[in-house]
């Protein structure tokens, strides 16, 4: 059979970590242990029963199988702008200003393609989503680290960046609330991104994955700073707002030349999102929200038995105030990969290393909010009898 070497793009992205963890967790429990799964990154709660509807509703209409506009529906567009001026008081042009995205993963991964050259620099959060990085070597960029560290709050301090980095960069990504570390930003935080990335010419790609999912008041909008659309743009996912991530549907708002240029590159791709998801992602948007708030109050009843738990065993580290994911260090003469290790073979507990992530992840594992209370509590426990934390339960 003859062999086709893959191109430089496909040999410059990052390897797939998650499929080997995946395989991990599989062969465990193959040999017919009970794995408590809390290192994957999906919703365990089901879709909305309106936005359901809807969407059965859409697909009786025989219209709205055929193709789409290539650029997506204007109802929907229309709909986004609505919800960020709702939401978030931020006047959004829905002709201009909204792009939609199959899935907010796609617009990550294409964004660089669309507005950074080969060489150009794209200025990753570490620890952060792998995917920025997988946009980055697809585009031929150079990746530049921003470290995130725990005596910041995990807010980006542009100061640690080299000068010369800096001078190369075109494209920096944001995420927050944060996947992995469930932080969340400051006003101060984004009015300090808009200042670095106006004085450098830089475009800003803020990551709202986790909106909605927050729990010391509401989530805040990059797009709700002054100056944020001269700078960038704003990915808004569904996915996890509502339960809807195997929709595939999301948007970017804010900036009309970066807008553009991913509408372009979509044309050459797609077309467009199917119609009836399109209806059924409007109704989502403007319908009332408060399956969104009871949602976050699950995944904070859930954080708060979490660590009522971690405290009893003696393991301590940030709570998070959004997203569904818990960022805690490893126990003491372990890396993260073989805290990992150590876990799921001996507590049959399945969490995500740190180093997934990025350099600055590791000494963390990743722990996510998709298993209800009382099993979140028994993974606890069954850690706990290991006795890794008990030197510090004795101080």
């Amino acid at each position: 059979m003859k062999h086709f070497v893959p191109s430089i793009a496909i040999d410059r992205l990052p390897a797939p970590v998650f499929a080997e963890l995946a395989q991990r967790i599989g062969a465990v429990k193959a040999a017919g242990h009970d794995v408590i799964t809390l290192g994957q990154g999906t919703p365990d709660q089901t879709t909305p029963v309106h936005i359901l509807d809807a969407l059965k509703e859409a697909i009786d209409d025989s219209t709205n199988l055929q193709y789409p506009p290539f650029r997506g529906h204007d109802f929907l567009k229309q709909a986004v702008a609505d919800f960020y001026q709702k939401e978030f008081g931020v006047s959004v042009d829905p002709a201009s200003e909204v792009a939609i995205l199959l899935g907010s993963k796609a617009g990550i991964v294409a964004l660089p393609q669309t507005i950074v050259n080969p060489g150009e620099g794209v200025i990753v959060p570490d620890p952060g989503y792998p995917d920025y990085l997988s946009g980055a070597a697809l585009a031929g960029a150079y990746p530049i680290t921003l470290p995130l560290l725990a005596e910041n709050a995990f807010l980006p301090d542009y100061n640690l960046l080299d000068t010369k980095d800096v001078e190369r960069a075109r494209m920096l990504f944001l995420n927050y609330p944060s996947n992995p570390t469930g932080a969340t930003a400051t006003a101060e935080a984004f009015e300090q991104t808009v200042a670095f990335a106006d004085a450098n010419d830089i475009c800003v790609v803020h990551d709202l994955a986790y909106g909605g999912i927050s729990f010391d008041g509401p989530t805040r909008s990059f797009l709700q700073t002054e100056g944020a659309k001269n700078v960038g743009i704003e990915l808004f996912s569904l996915s996890k707002r509502f339960n809807m991530s195997g929709f595939r549907i999301a948007f970017a708002i804010g900036n009309p030349s970066v807008i553009a240029s991913i509408e372009t590159y979509q044309e050459h791709l797609y077309v467009s999102a199917f119609t009836p998801i399109q209806h059924a992602a409007a109704v989502a948007l403007s319908s009332d929200q408060t399956c969104v708030r009871e949602l976050s109050a699950l995944y904070e009843t859930r954080r708060d038995a979490l660590f009522g738990q971690l405290k009893e065993i003696g393991w301590e580290g940030p709570v998070p105030g959004g997203s569904f994911f818990v960022w805690l260090p490893v126990a003491s003469g372990f890396t993260s990969q073989s805290f990992t290790d150590h876990l799921l073979d001996e507590a049959h507990v399945a969490v995500t290393p740190g180093h997934f992530f990025g350099e600055y992840g590791e000494g963390y594992v990743r722990i996510s909010l998709i298993a209800d209370a009382e099993r979140l509590v028994e993974a606890v426990q069954r850690i706990g009898q290991l006795h890794l934390f008990s030197q510090t339960v004795a101080e």
